[in-house]
């Protein structure tokens, strides 16, 4: 096999409001992606397969259909806060130089270099203080020999002024010996005495942070395609802009169902499950970089999903829903949602899955299979990788890494690539490879041993074993 899981072969048969690099390898994918922009991509009916063929699709052949046919949002202009998590589309310039001005880095005294030159603890330069300069000042006395400004951090730095020394290097004004902080202004409107003494000389330009230290006028600020995240937001806030150009981040509605769920803090009786999917997958969602929008269990009738999906579309780049795509006969998923293309991959958990659009929209429905385990898994694979897309950002995919297994993996059902729940560790300095361990049996139901995973176990189909000590492929989660 070869080094990546990208590359080996594939083979065989209560409405809830939430909230760069390339694409990189797919896990299960038979080659790199073909690009960001998905449109005009073939459904299953174009490439003549029909719906409901008995066949199995490999993991890559599910992806490719899907992200064939997404393509990023378009572009829209948001409020800063709006943006956060959002990928910007346009290069963004510093009009004016960051500081505006030469300011102040200390709270303390404006000084000209050349009067406390000699200054020491015994010999201190004794200044005639000339005023107060706060930080939002628009004037400022000049200081001429002899003379300092009492600064506060942030103030604009007088004329004649060459340094600040910090009041700790100063009586303060106090005439008392070196103090730790000056008195407030509202105690002492003055500014303490009209004379300060300094006990240390400065250099010229020190604690002052020069007009544009930070950035420059004109030069690039942040470049399209930046992740908007609370520095960015910051930088876009200093330089005055109010709204910015970016790709909106999509929006995700999650159902579950099942008459069997109950929601978390509701008794479960007789026969009934607390409903985990949809809490999960929403947190995945909002992981991946959506908005995502949690929507109640539905229960096992077909008109009742029909009409909450038709409810949800208004507000939905994706719906994603889990449960109701096997062969059961309250399997309401495939009876309600015709459109869908439901399917059998050969991968292990999540064989049962499904893909389409629906509504005038043509909004993109991922239909996932209804254990907990599967869910999310499928949700990694193929899901993810759709938000990413309509964000237009990189990393699509999970990173993947080589990873040495000390105890193995038993057994892999033939013809199926299996994604086991496990716990990775980096490599040490003296080791080139990690190490990764299987983190509870294959059931797709134990949700516990999922919750203690930070990666996925990538078994080939072909592979039925794997010896103590081999290396694998491992899907990074975290």
């Amino acid at each position: 096999m070869s080094s990546t899981a990208a590359r080996a072969t594939d083979q065989g048969p209560d409405q809830e409001p939430g909230s760069g690099s390339g694409p990189g390898p797919r896990p299960g994918s038979s080659g790199p992606g073909r690009g960001e922009d998905r449109g005009g991509g073939r459904s299953s009916e174009d490439r003549g397969e029909g719906r409901g063929a008995d066949r199995f699709w490999t993991v890559a052949e599910h992806l490719d259909d899907i992200l064939d046919h997404l393509h990023p949002l378009d572009p829209i202009e948001l409020q800063l806060l709006e943006a956060q998590g959002c990928v910007l589309v346009e290069d963004v310039t510093v009009p004016t130089a960051l500081p505006p001005f030469d300011n102040s880095s200390m709270d303390g005294y404006a000084v000209r270099t050349a009067d406390i030159a000699a200054a020491t603890e015994d010999y201190p330069a004794v200044l005639t203080v000339i005023g107060d300069i706060a930080a939002g000042s628009e004037t400022a006395p000049a200081v001429a020999p002899g003379e300092a400004a009492r600064i506060m951090t942030g103030a604009p730095l007088p004329p004649g002024a060459q340094a600040v020394v910090p009041v700790e290097w100063t009586d303060g004004g106090l005439g008392r010996g070196p103090v730790t902080a000056m008195p407030a202004h509202s105690e002492v409107p003055d500014g303490a005495s009209g004379r300060v003494r300094v006990y240390r000389p400065a250099t010229t330009g020190q604690h002052v942070r020069p007009r544009g230290c930070d950035a420059r006028a004109g030069e690039l600020a942040l470049s399209a395609g930046t992740i908007l995240g609370a520095p960015q937001i910051g930088l876009l806030a200093a330089l005055g802009r109010a709204t910015v150009r970016v790709r909106p981040r999509p929006r995700v509605v999650v159902l579950s169902t099942g008459s069997e769920l109950v929601q978390p803090g509701q008794e479960a009786g007789p026969g009934r499950i607390h409903d985990s999917n949809s809490f999960q997958l929403t947190a995945a969602a909002r992981d991946a970089g959506a908005i995502a929008f949690r929507v109640g269990a539905v229960a096992d009738d077909a008109g009742t999903l029909r009409a909450t999906v038709e409810d949800q579309l208004s507000r939905a780049d994706i719906v994603v829903t889990s449960g109701g795509v096997s062969v059961g006969a309250y399997d309401v998923v495939k009876e309600a949602m015709r459109e869908i293309d439901f399917r059998k991959l050969a991968m292990q958990p999540g064989k049962p899955q499904g893909f389409g659009r629906v509504g005038p929209d043509r909004v993109p429905f991922i239909a996932l299979p209804g254990n907990p385990v599967s869910s999310y898994v499928s949700f990694e694979l193929f899901v993810r990788p759709a938000i990413r897309t309509l964000m237009g950002t990189g990393p699509v995919h999970r990173p993947i890494v080589r990873a040495r297994c000390p105890e193995g993996v038993a057994s892999s059902p033939r013809g199926r690539r299996q994604f086991l729940r496990g716990w990775y560790e980096p490599p040490g300095m003296d080791a080139e490879t990690g190490l990764v361990t299987p983190v509870g049996g294959t059931g797709s139901h134990l949700i516990k041993a999922l919750a203690h995973a930070n990666a996925l176990i990538v078994v080939p189909e072909e592979t039925t074993e794997v010896a103590a000590g081999a290396e694998v492929d491992v899907v990074l989660l975290t």
